[in-house]
């Protein structure tokens, strides 16, 4: 008799559309780490992060019969859990002064400034303290800009469907990015300098 094989995510989701509550139950399961850990990134607050993931998968409840297959579940769940932390985030008062990062001109853009993206590593950050500065940091990024980090280098989803989750293009995706770790480079190298954490 032949293993029994594991049903792959499409047939999950068809099952859940049809108002299966166990597989309802197996995306909640699987997607609920990473909603929270997104919300996380997205308000630095752990309250926030449950409430968003919360509504997140209620949504998708009352919404999944909607998902269409024409990206991928996770990029259609993501973009409903971006979309909730964004609106939480206009619904409070700033934390923090917002670093005017000024959008370059697209048309203009120099080859030279996108042939090479700058690199973030964010795993090397290792010591508490200078991980707590980091977070700070990422928080201080206007969120058009956070958003994108958080996406593309903590949550390493591709720049296609980052692009498709924020409804921007991938050379728009890859300029906020490219701005995005520049500010946290800078940044990071001031601290390192001032306090000598690395």
């Amino acid at each position: 008799m032949e293993p029994k094989t594991q049903p792959t995510e499409e047939e999950i989701v068809a099952r859940a559309q049809k108002g299966d509550r166990q597989a309802l139950s197996r995306l909640v399961i699987d997607y609920r780490s990473r909603i929270y850990h997104l919300g996380l990134r997205l308000t630095g607050n752990e309250q926030d992060a449950e409430d968003i993931v919360q509504e997140t998968f209620l949504i998708m409840v009352k919404k999944i019969h909607q998902f269409k297959g024409k990206s991928s579940f996770y990029t259609w769940l993501y973009r409903i859990a971006v979309n909730i932390g964004l609106r939480k985030l206009k619904s409070k008062p700033h934390k923090y002064q917002h670093i005017s990062i000024d959008d370059p001109d697209l048309e203009h853009i120099s080859s030279t400034e996108t042939a090479v993206w700058p690199t973030f590593d964010y795993s090397r950050v290792s010591q508490k303290q200078f991980r707590k500065k980091l977070d700070q940091l990422i928080e201080k990024l206007p969120e058009k800009y956070r958003t994108v980090f958080i996406l593309r280098d903590l949550h390493e989803v591709s720049t296609e469907d980052t692009g498709k989750i924020l409804q921007i293009t991938p050379s728009n995706t890859k300029i906020r990015l490219m701005r995005a770790r520049n500010f946290l480079k800078e940044e990071l190298e001031k601290l390192v300098a001032e306090e000598g954490l690395i």
